[in-house]
């Protein structure tokens, strides 16, 4: 009788398992957005400068047209990791939609970050984050976040890392 007891009970452990990851599986989805801006928020205006060293806000295209912007730096892997796909999208979406690269200030300069963007024709706006500005509105988690915006201006995708489907975050803008 004890043997049948043990044995009902060690065929119920793999239904709990299986139900502790289902719930624990939205669970994870939900920590998945814990840091970064919401999506579902009002894109924050925030000021930075060109490479340059003119003043630039990102209110000047936040809300007025579809935005992808990249927290970026020229030492990060995961950044060079997205690059190819992301070279492919600025062509394919050039005149649809506003591509900003925020350059973070950690170890690089504007004069760093201006040679690596001609050596590796990157296109749109390219923007250096001085004083963090930018990095703090948007609550920028670490470099290689990305975040896309409707033209309403309000957040649609946030990602972090080298493997995100950056095609599939620029449609939820659209």
């Amino acid at each position: 009788m004890a043997l049948t007891n043990a044995t009902r009970l060690l065929r119920r452990i793999p239904l709990a398992i299986l139900a502790a990851a289902l719930l624990v599986a939205p669970a994870q989805r939900l920590r998945a957005q814990d840091s970064g801006i919401p999506v579902g928020s009002k894109a924050p205006a925030a000021t930075l400068e060109t490479l340059d060293g003119q003043p630039a806000d990102l209110a000047t295209w936040v809300g007025k047209e579809p935005v992808f912007i990249e927290f970026w730096a020229t030492w990060c892997a995961n950044c060079k990791q997205l690059e190819p796909q992301l070279l492919q999208l600025q062509k394919r979406y050039a005149g649809k939609m506003r591509f900003i690269g925020v350059s973070v200030s950690v170890n690089q300069s504007p004069d760093l970050v201006k040679r690596y963007v001609a050596a590796h024709a990157l296109q749109g706006e390219q923007l250096y984050d001085r004083k963090g500005f930018a990095t703090d509105a948007y609550e920028v988690p670490a470099t290689s976040f990305v975040v896309v915006i409707n033209a309403k201006g309000q957040v649609v995708y946030t990602g972090l890392g080298g493997k995100q489907n950056l095609a599939a975050a620029i449609a939820k803008a659209f």
